[in-house]
């Protein structure tokens, strides 16, 4: 029997237990939430226990009335045709200019969400966590041109994280029913 996204994602905070950056990263600078806010298409990941097996992954921003973000993660386990949904918080831990997140998907646990890179028109990420053992490249579409996703692969590469273990997302035809 396979946890749940939010049961899996509990586990994750509780292990990561920190809402630190990677040394030796550095978080944008100049971010403004609002246009951050929305749904964003999971490209690629480094694999984790409480993603594995999921396509479709989407995750979507929006406010909350305590000033925090809303955090709605969904993915498909397209073998079963099991959908997968978390709902969680998110607050920045530093200046609203600046691209770091504590989140939590369960209590009071919060990990880093940390945003390394981030386009001017914020239509592609690299996402990490806490350590090097988290990476996410998304795009507000449902794939990213070739030369911005190696551009990033790249940029992940030189800071040290392990991008020959990159999981590409399948976010094609076969994720259509499952989209809202």
């Amino acid at each position: 029997m396979r946890a749940s996204i939010p049961a899996i994602f509990a586990i994750i905070t509780l292990s990561a237990g920190c809402t630190g950056i990677p040394e030796g990263t550095q978080a944008v600078r100049n971010f403004d939430l609002k246009p951050y806010m929305g749904r964003w298409y999971e490209i690629a990941r480094l694999d984790h226990s409480f993603e594995r097996g999921l396509d479709c992954v989407t995750a979507e921003y929006s406010r909350r009335d305590d000033g925090g973000v809303k955090v709605i993660n969904r993915g498909v386990n397209l073998e079963k045709g099991e959908p997968d949904i978390a709902e969680g918080k998110a607050y920045f831990i530093e200046d609203e200019n600046v691209g770091r997140f504590k989140v939590s998907f369960f209590g009071p646990f919060y990990g880093g969400y940390n945003i390394l890179e981030l386009d001017a028109n914020y239509q592609h990420a690299l996402i990490v966590g806490p350590n090097r053992d988290y990476l996410w490249i998304l795009s507000r579409t449902p794939s990213l041109e070739e030369d911005v996703y190696q551009r990033l692969v790249e940029r992940a590469r030189i800071l040290d994280f392990a991008t020959n273990e990159l999981i590409e997302v399948e976010q094609g035809q076969a994720c259509e029913p499952y989209r809202q």
